[in-house]
This record gives structure tokens, C-alpha cells and sequence, in this order.
């Protein structure tokens, strides 16, 4: 996989889509800064690994599920190493039988397709569909990484902006989950 091993700090002159502009100059808009780099697409969180040396951070993993009905939508950040069981989320929500959503759903609600969900994303959810789901880990680390609505691009910024920047930018509240394993179901 190629990537670039070049950071830049600000939104690319040409070549980027609408997409991928949009997360830029939402994040330079409200004051965050950033750094980001170029590379091929990588779709899932094995791929962003050696994305990660690059930037020099981890890079969140985003889920999108739903419930059995397809009423209710949430999307989880969760550290990318970290093993996702239904379970644990489940009963912290109060919705059984969660599933992920498909793809068509995630670009009907967020303007993304898959391997490109990106908290980011949120900023095409007007009506506010998607509730937000973050692991509690997710807020240890000193830096947050993502894509930027494409995932041939990943940004890497200061988690505390996440939470003091982009969250009250989107106008989102959103609720934190407890999902490490239990000792002995390890």
C-alpha cells in the first residue's frame, strides 16, 4: 500500500473531493489544527496501521449499527485495536439485537460510504439520525485519527479538540461506553 510519508498541515490546492474538502475546512473553520496524509485507499483498520506510523497516532475505528426495526442509528468510535462485542454496547443503550448497518444507509445518513465513516461525517446528518457512541478509551489517547469522509486520506488532531472543537461544532452530545472485555471472557 502506498503511502505518503509526506504530513501537510493544511487542505490540499486540487485533487481533493467535496467531500474530503468539506472535513478540512470544517476542521480549519473551527480552529483545529491538523496534519494529514495521503495514501491508498484504506478501508479497514488493518490497512490504517501503517497509516498510523506516518501520523503518528491511532486511528479510531467507526462502526455503524443499528437496531432490528433500522429506527434507531448509532455510530461507535471505538480505539482500532480494540475487539467489538455486541453485547457489552447492547445492554448499556437499551437497544437489543444490534446490527451494523449497510452501506446504503451510512451514505443515505452521512454522505460516506464503506471505510470511509468518519466522526466527521456527522456534519451531513442535519436531521440528527445518528446518535454517537464513543468508547472510553477513545478519550486516552492525547491525539484523535480519522479519515476525512474518503478513506484514501486520514488527519490526525488533538483529542481534546474532538471533544472541545468538533463536537459542539457538529452540535452533538453524545454518550461514552464502557466495551473492555470482562477479565475472565477475555
Amino acid at each position: 500500500m502506498y503511502i505518503n510519508s509526506q504530513v501537510f498541515t493544511k487542505h490540499p490546492e486540487t485533487t481533493a473531493t467535496q467531500k474530503e474538502m468539506d472535513s478540512y475546512l470544517f476542521l480549519e473553520s473551527n480552529g483545529v489544527e491538523y496534519i494529514r496524509a495521503e495514501h491508498d485507499e484504506a478501508a479497514t483498520i488493518e490497512l490504517c496501521e501503517e497509516i498510523e506510523k506516518v501520523i503518528d497516532a491511532k486511528i479510531c475505528k467507526n462502526l455503524l449499527l443499528c437496531n432490528r426495526q433500522q429506527t434507531k442509528f448509532y455510530m461507535l468510535l471505538i480505539p482500532g485495536d480494540m475487539v467489538f462485542k455486541t453485547k457489552y454496547l447492547s445492554a448499556q443503550i437499551n437497544s437489543a439485537r444490534l446490527s451494523f448497518a449497510g452501506g446504503d444507509k451510512m451514505e443515505e445518513l452521512l454522505n460516506v460510504t464503506p471505510g470511509s465513516l468518519t466522526v466527521l461525517s456527522l456534519m451531513y446528518d442535519k436531521n440528527k439520525e445518528v446518535e454517537l457512541l464513543i468508547e472510553k478509551n477513545v478519550f486516552k489517547e492525547k491525539y484523535f485519527g480519522c479519515h476525512p469522509c474518503v478513506n484514501s486520506a486520514t488527519v490526525r488532531f488533538l483529542t481534546a479538540d474532538l471533544k472541545e472543537k468538533v463536537l459542539p461544532a457538529l452540535e452533538r452530545e453524545y454518550t461514552v461506553v464502557d466495551l473492555e472485555c470482562p477479565e475472565d471472557e477475555a
